[in-house]
């Protein structure tokens, strides 16, 4: 077996997610792992071939006596582990067992290669070993040729006259007139470029706008843009022209000057470089065909910030068409370039198409029959037979929707249509249920050689996953907006340069406006040149990446001054800062009245009489938190953690404090009376914290699933949870519910409602009779009415109104944090329901809740 170490189960499901044909061995060519597309290729399982020698899994083809194959790759994979360096193999025969495990080979045509991947030390961990299967073109390329030969000897034979030449010329500059027409008319941008220095001789109207109105025919590709000097485009067209081996780049970064400004984008493209080859065989130039995919790649990009992944960039070596000699009589030679050369360039345009990784297809006529479909566009609708059927029998969904109308405006006027993030109700396959598809698509007219339109190409891109993923983070975003909004706390982002991209409405407090007006803005412009100076060292350290705590004076205004506790998050991505996060929390009462203690601690250290002042002052100081601790009373739970940092620093300075008194001070029974008063204020606060969790459960579990809730044994299931309570007290609680046995309603949020009403009328008896308790149900209207009744204390008109909000008690002598009524109400409200309490002082209290039916 292998030596290597084995692969981690979140590596190997990250190596099976790749989309091209790889396989992971270990030193000695063990198998450690395929990717999903390596395994679909040779019809193999995963368990069939992992942890087993490669050779004994690709054996040769016994029955091809040249066949070399494996030789060859155990050359190239000892070269790997000898040198430490990647290897690509020439083309390579190496025939296939398919069916696997049967014996029955069959001729296939790959070019692999091999690269070391290298651990810490520069040792070789595992080989990473990626093929690519080009049967199909060197079969056809072989075909190509057995072709041009018999064309060749059939014209030998016939003897073809002038005339046919003359006929056949004509055809064939038909042929090259229509082929012409599809290269201007393409939204690909396609150009061919002539010799060592890639001279333009032809850029269609799409290449063009790349530079907008700067002239590049008839220029060497440097002169014609000198941005791309020192770009790996130009190494990738040196390489083709010199090789002939094609060059295919996905998602590549390619900087141009597209306006003449001076200024350069940043854009990605799919391309392909086509080496273009004379009658004899030798290169004269390239042909380029290409499509910006930015948009795409910026999107991806988005929806990958909380999760990145690592996408390997694909090289395909694609080998189009090689040389095709012909040597013919005189007579027929002039016949037979044009022809050739039409043809090739017609199966370098239709390969070009079918091997671009955009989803293309044309549609043919005014019923729109699907003519001709790549691979990609296959793809999107797997399960679609397509080819040879008009639009509407494919998608007869499409019947009520705009598209037949916007395809037959391009068919009549000529005119493009683009759609960006398009919805449409579609099925993927056959027999299946229509779903929500969003397709980026471009309709452009196709033309004979006349101009008269016979058809519509179309280019689209299925987006949909891009759409959800935007969707899913606005969402996100709109909900992290109320949550924010709903805080005292100054949150919001700045970005590189210093300008507000979010803003909470806690802003609207402090600055004049609205939160939306500062976005955009320079922070220095918003806060005041004072308030700017004290806090730029702070933010230049959060942009270089460091997460900073702080205090700080702000003098905003010369009427405005604030102390503010502050926290700044560097936003990293991709290894570099792009902004970060600023949470402020308004400390200015704590802080004067800290400063006023820290003077008052110096004066009773001089002068003991002064420590009736210093009491007075603590009070206040006691007063001012309590307001704080009310304020802060509607934090949800999503800030809690936020929140808990400024209680801790209370907590430090009231240590500081009471270290900072003499002892003798300390001794005191009112100082120490305070102190504790201090200290419950504090432990009382972070309850509160503590408690707006179960607040944001109940908001988390609105849509509970509801079920036939059996009335009588939950109530009885409540009895014994509160058993202690009703024998300590000698309740008596009647239950009758048979009007309504059962209620379809959440149980988990019905045994909520139950238990808070039922603990309530147990909490808050009456101490001078024994507690009385009636629980009924019955249907009115469009509701099942379910009431909780007692004998307690009651409670004034004024109390009913309060008693549903949150953290609200009437009654301090009963232990409790307030969220309870206001709990049960959320509930019921949230399921269409509604709650009324009848109430009097010194009879009872009756809660009737309707439940919709």
């Amino acid at each position: 077996m292998s030596t290597s170490p084995s692969l981690s189960a979140e590596v190997l499901r990250a190596f099976e997610a790749i989309p091209d044909l790889y396989l992971i061995l270990s030193t000695d060519f063990h198998i450690l792992g395929a990717s999903r597309a390596y395994l679909q290729m040779t019809q193999l399982k995963q368990d069939e071939i992992k942890g087993r020698y490669l050779f004994d899994v690709f054996p040769d083809n016994p029955e091809f006596e040249a066949a070399d194959g494996s030789h060859n790759l155990r050359n190239s994979l000892e070269y790997v582990v000898r040198n430490k360096q990647p290897h690509q193999m020439a083309l390579q025969r190496y025939d296939m067992q398919l069916p696997p495990l049967t014996g029955k080979f069959l001729e296939k045509y790959w070019l692999p290669s091999n690269t070391p991947v290298l651990d810490e030390q520069g040792n070789i961990s595992y080989i990473l070993h990626k093929v690519m299967d080009v049967t199909e073109q060197v079969l056809a390329q072989e075909q190509l040729q057995q072709s041009a030969q018999e064309v060749k000897d059939l014209l030998v034979e016939q003897n073809i006259t002038k005339a046919d030449l003359i006929a056949a010329r004509a055809e064939a500059e038909l042929e090259r007139r229509k082929l012409h027409n599809t290269f201007m008319q393409a939204p690909a941008m396609i150009c061919i470029l002539e010799g060592p220095e890639h001279i333009f001789r032809f850029a269609n109207p799409t290449y063009q706008q790349l530079v907008g109105n700067r002239p590049i025919l008839d220029k060497p590709i440097l002169e014609a843009m000198p941005e791309l000097e020192g770009q790996a485009v130009i190494g990738l067209l040196n390489k083709v022209y010199h090789t002939g081996e094609s060059a295919f780049a996905h998602e590549m970064l390619v900087r141009l000057d597209h306006t003449n400004s001076g200024k350069l984008g940043n854009n990605y493209y799919n391309f392909t470089y086509q080496a273009i080859r004379n009658i004899q065989g030798r290169i004269e130039g390239i042909m380029v065909f290409a499509f910006e995919v930015t948009a795409q790649v910026e999107a991806r990009r988005e929806m990958e910030a909380t999760n990145v992944e690592l996408y390997h960039a694909q090289e395909a070596l694609l080998h189009l068409n090689e040389e095709l000699e012909r040597r013919i009589a005189a007579r027929t030679e002039e016949l037979q370039l044009s022809k050739a050369a039409i043809e090739a360039q017609r199966n370098q345009l239709q390969t070009i198409f079918m091997n671009s990784p955009t989803p293309f297809l044309v549609v043919d006529g005014p019923e729109f029959t699907f003519q001709m479909i790549n691979p990609a566009f296959k793809k999107v609708f797997p399960g679609k037979n397509m080819l040879g059927k008009t639009l509407l029998e494919v998608f007869p969904e499409l019947q009520s929707t705009p598209i037949p109308a916007i395809l037959q405006a391009v068919y009549r006027t000529g005119e493009n249509f683009e759609a960006v993030e398009f919805p449409l109700m579609l099925s993927r396959s056959e027999g299946a249920e229509p779903e929500q598809i969003y397709l980026s698509f471009t309709y452009q007219a196709r033309r004979d050689d006349q101009g008269v339109i016979d058809g519509v190409l179309v280019f689209a891109h299925d987006v949909t996953e891009q759409v959800k993923a935007r969707q899913a983070v606005e969402q996100s975003a709109e909900r992290l907006r109320l949550i924010t909004d709903a805080l005292p706390v100054l949150i919001g982002y700045l970005d590189k340069e210093e300008k507000y991209r979010f803003t909470n409405k806690a802003y609207e407090a402090w600055f004049p406006g609205k939160a939306s007006d500062l976005l955009g803005r320079a922070v220095r412009d918003i806060v005041g040149e004072k308030a700017y100076s004290g806090v730029k060292q702070y933010i230049d350290r959060a942009l270089a990446g460091e997460r900073l705590d702080f205090e700080s004076r702000m003098p905003y205004r010369e009427d405005f001054v604030k102390y503010i506790q502050t926290s700044y998050v560097p936003d990293i991505r991709d290894g570099e800062v792009a902004g970060f996060y600023t949470l402020v929390q308004d400390v200015t009462e704590q802080t004067i009245a800290r400063l006023k203690l820290e003077e008052s601690g110096h004066e009773a250290r001089a002068l003991s009489t002064k420590l009736a002042e210093t009491n007075q002052q603590l009070s206040g100081t006691n007063a001012q938190l309590t307001r704080t601790n009310i304020d802060l009373d509607n934090f949800i739970y999503a800030a809690s953690h936020d929140l808990k940092a400024p209680i801790y620093n209370i907590e430090r300075l009231l240590v500081i404090l009471i270290e900072s008194i003499p002892n003798d001070a300390q001794a005191s029974h009112d100082l120490k009376q305070v102190i504790e008063m201090i200290h419950s204020s504090i432990s009382r606060f972070k309850r509160t914290i503590d408690h707006l969790t179960d607040v944001t459960k109940l908001q988390k579990e609105n849509n509970q699933e509801a079920s036939e809730v059996n009335l009588s044994e939950l109530i009885h299931d409540i009895r014994l949870d509160l058993s202690d309570q009703i024998e300590r007290m000698d309740a008596h609680i009647e239950v009758d519910v048979e009007k309504c046995e059962s209620i379809r309603f959440s149980e988990k949020n019905m045994r909520s409602v139950l238990y808070n009403l039922l603990s309530n009328a147990l909490k808050y008896r009456d101490p001078e009779r024994r507690p009385a308790i009636r629980i009924s149900c019955e249907p009115s209207g469009n509701y099942t009415l379910l009431k909780v009744q007692d004998n307690g204390l009651g409670m004034k008109p004024s109390g009913v109104a309060k008693i549903f909000s949150m953290f609200t008690r009437l009654h301090d002598h009963v232990e409790g944090s307030g969220i309870g009524l206001y709990m049960v109400k959320k509930i019921v409200e949230n399921a269409e329901g509604r709650i009324e309490v009848d109430s009097e002082i010194g009879q009872g209290t009756t809660f009737s809740v309707y439940f919709k039916r």
